[in-house]
């Protein structure tokens, strides 16, 4: 399950455990592609938020994002890791494995 996210509610979604948002666009042919994954971490428990970057050019630009999908990975509000462009299950993992202790 995904949890839409928009500038009312993205500080209160994020500040708390771990949350990956993926900053997207309808557009985007990689993020469609990238969608297939992160359905599959969200159907295994990880929580994940979508953030359409065509409405919400405010945070996208509050947090440099300038190409898509971009995906970080916010610790107890803290962003922690970024990560741009498509990636397969493993190579998410990899990157997103030392946060999660």
């Amino acid at each position: 399950m995904f949890q839409e996210l928009n500038k009312n509610n993205f500080e209160n979604e994020t500040s708390s455990g771990l949350k990956l948002v993926d900053f997207y666009a309808d557009w985007c042919g990689y993020c469609k592609k990238q969608q297939d994954v992160l359905d599959d971490l969200s159907n295994n428990g990880f929580w994940i938020g979508k953030l359409d970057c065509d409405k919400n050019p405010e945070l996208a630009q509050k947090y440099g994002i300038t190409g898509l999908p971009t995906m970080l990975l916010f610790k107890n509000g803290n962003m922690v890791a970024q990560i741009t462009g498509y990636h397969t299950k493993g190579q998410l993992l990899d990157k997103l494995t030392p946060h999660l202790s």
